[in-house]
């Protein structure tokens, strides 16, 4: 449980129900239960678990134009996106709300205010009132990505108090853009949640590097995606399956400390919940040396402009 100037943390490394919106949530559901019962007031998924990520891109000619086959799959994963305004989330609201917990969910969203036919990566934190308190999208999708999500922008580049700690978070490869680390620094942050598809060879060298310069926790959590988990609602189901290697998605979720030792090293590739208790005050010794946004900072030589406006072709009034 938690301790006076302490928060803990859970990791929820797990497989969606691949492309189902409705039996991911409730498997999503089920595992904030579990964090719960560990005493996490923190319980964190990884990059788009809900309803999952676009692992078939790069395995079935996805950047092949005007392919019917790629528009029938972007299709069935714009059908079975999240939807905030239509209450895809009010299930997970309601348990944050029932144990006071923060939730912080990697989710494919379609949002109205774009339209309601694109989709976008999203980190979306809901508060232990049971409030959507933030969503950022991905400023900038990845290579591949970037056929079936669109760019996001800095509306949700904010940090916000969960216990003792002020906590941000960023999408996969943000991780690795400055600019983006540095917006959430200059706010305070001082635990980090780096969210992923899924791999060690992603989050083991950052997580500890990230701790490192920010002088803050940094929990990074991963998904899981074997080929056995394609469900039979998929389209193009054997096609997917025989193109797919074993783990499209492996695991690696860790917790490094602000000093940038491990607190929890990178998991195996198994379902698994991670739970550990930080406190503050090993944040204070570390910023005794070396504060980013603080004593070792030079504002009078280097600044940074954020646009904090949520983007859209048509402005409120229009």
């Amino acid at each position: 449980m938690n301790s006076p100037g302490s928060l803990t943390v859970a990791l929820a490394q797990i497989s969606p129900v691949w492309l189902d919106r409705e039996r991911t949530l409730q498997k999503v559901a089920r595992w904030v239960d579990e964090a719960a019962e560990k005493g996490a007031g923190l319980v964190a998924f990884g990059e788009t678990l809900v309803p999952g990520y676009p692992f078939w891109l790069e395995n079935t000619d996805g950047a092949r134009f005007d392919s019917k086959l790629q528009k029938e799959i972007h299709a069935h994963y714009l059908d079975q996106a999240v939807d905030l305004d239509a209450g895809h989330l009010d299930l997970l609201c309601d348990k944050a709300k029932a144990h006071g917990m923060q939730i912080m969910l990697g989710c494919f969203e379609r949002p109205r205010d774009r339209g309601g036919h694109t989709g976008y990566c999203s980190l979306v934190s809901i508060d232990g009132r049971g409030q959507i308190q933030n969503v950022h999208r991905k400023v900038m999708p990845t290579y591949e990505e970037r056929l079936c999500w669109g760019i996001g922008d800095g509306f949700g580049l904010r940090v916000f108090p969960v216990g003792p700690f002020r906590v941000g978070g960023l999408n996969c490869w943000e991780n690795w853009m400055p600019l983006l680390r540095s917006a959430l620094h200059a706010q305070g942050e001082n635990l980090h949640v780096a969210v992923w598809p899924g791999s060690p060879r992603m989050t083991k060298d950052i997580t500890r590097f990230l701790a490192l310069e920010g002088r803050s926790f940094v929990l990074s959590v991963s998904g899981l995606l074997r080929r056995s988990d394609i469900p039979a609602s998929m389209p193009h189901r054997e096609l997917i399956f025989d193109s797919v290697p074993e783990f499209m998605a492996d695991g690696g979720s860790c917790i490094a400390s602000p000093s940038g030792e491990w607190v929890i090293e990178p998991a195996d590739r198994h379902e698994q919940l991670l739970v550990a208790e930080l406190a503050m005050q090993t944040v204070y010794e570390e910023r005794q040396n070396f504060d980013p946004s603080g004593h070792y900072a030079r504002p009078d030589i280097v600044s940074l402009h954020i646009n904090r406006e949520r983007q859209s072709v048509c402005k409120p009034g229009d």
